[in-house]
């Protein structure tokens, strides 16, 4: 399976991030993940996040029944808050854990 990030739009209240996805012999679909703009704040998800989490939560989806999967998928809470300590978890001297 090949997911590829297509590009983003932003709209009133949210980012809406673009993948086509190829996953042979299936025919390649067009997806989208909305991250509401409220998530984009001082102690949640950075810009730069956007592209990971939803690509993230996609592959996720795509792993389970295919022929199953939305078209169109919304980033949650829960969402943000395992990426987050996924990818910004802190150790106690404040330095960001390696991975």
């Amino acid at each position: 399976m090949y997911i590829q990030y297509v590009g983003f739009e932003v709209a009133d209240s949210s980012r809406v991030y673009a993948f086509h996805v190829i996953n042979a012999p299936d025919a390649a679909r067009d997806f989208s993940v909305t991250v509401q703009s409220q998530a984009f704040r001082p102690d949640g998800l950075k810009i730069q996040d956007g592209p990971c989490i939803c690509f993230a939560r996609l592959d996720k989806e795509l792993r389970g029944p295919t022929s199953l999967v939305e078209c169109h998928l919304m980033i949650g809470e829960r969402d943000i808050k395992e990426y987050l300590e996924q990818h910004h978890a802190q150790n106690p001297h404040g330095r960001k854990k390696e991975h």
